[in-house]
């Protein structure tokens, strides 16, 4: 039987695909780099697809997490026509099974919003991230997105993510959070379209 919820997250997936393109966009500007190989990971991947389409990174992954994601990102692989470009892997927030300095580009969007789902790991982000990688670690709709296309989704998605058992964080708690973090790279909070860590290595 298929866990509770798998279908809110699936949807959601389906929900937000008008809002990838224009956050792929803000992710490109972070990045500022069309080569490297790129890690998304958590249930709510899907901007991979959209920086393949787009001729950004040599190597794609998947990461995914909870139990039952990695076969529907595999499945939407398929559908995308992407199998032979994007792997997919079933792991969990410590990135089990991807060795040390392997990702220059690591993204791992609603991360700090499901406590319930997973806890962010962020040694183990630091750990996969290359020399020189980039790390966007949170959540929100990006500063490129058209209000219309927010609107069309937000109430939908508000509903969904409360199902799935999404918790409030502002700015303030965020970066508590991350002050007790020991790590390589440098993190600093972004809340331009959203609420995110990035962290630079």
């Amino acid at each position: 039987m298929k866990p509770t919820y798998l279908n809110p997250i699936q949807e959601i997936y389906h929900l937000w695909e008008p809002v990838y393109p224009y956050l792929s966009q803000q992710i490109f500007e972070l990045f500022n780099r069309k080569d490297g190989d790129i890690l998304e990971m958590g249930p709510f991947s899907g901007l991979i697809f959209h920086l393949k389409k787009r001729d950004i990174g040599n190597s794609f992954l998947i990461a995914a997490f909870p139990p039952g994601m990695g076969n529907f990102f595999r499945d939407e692989a398929r559908k995308q026509k992407m199998e032979d470009r994007i792997r997919v892997m079933e792991t969990d927030p410590a990135l089990t099974g991807i060795g040390e300095k392997k990702i220059d580009l690591a993204i791992f969007r609603g991360a700090f919003f499901f406590p319930s789902l997973f806890k962010v790991n962020f040694s183990a982000i630091d750990r996969v991230l290359k020399t020189n990688g980039v790390a966007l670690i949170g959540g929100g709709f990006g500063k490129f997105t058209p209000d219309w296309v927010i609107e069309n989704i937000g109430k939908r998605s508000r509903d969904l993510n409360r199902e799935i058992g999404e918790i409030e964080i502002d700015e303030d708690g965020l970066r508590h959070q991350i002050q007790s973090e020991v790590v390589q790279g440098k993190m600093e909070v972004i809340s331009e379209g959203g609420l995110w860590v990035l962290m630079r290595k």
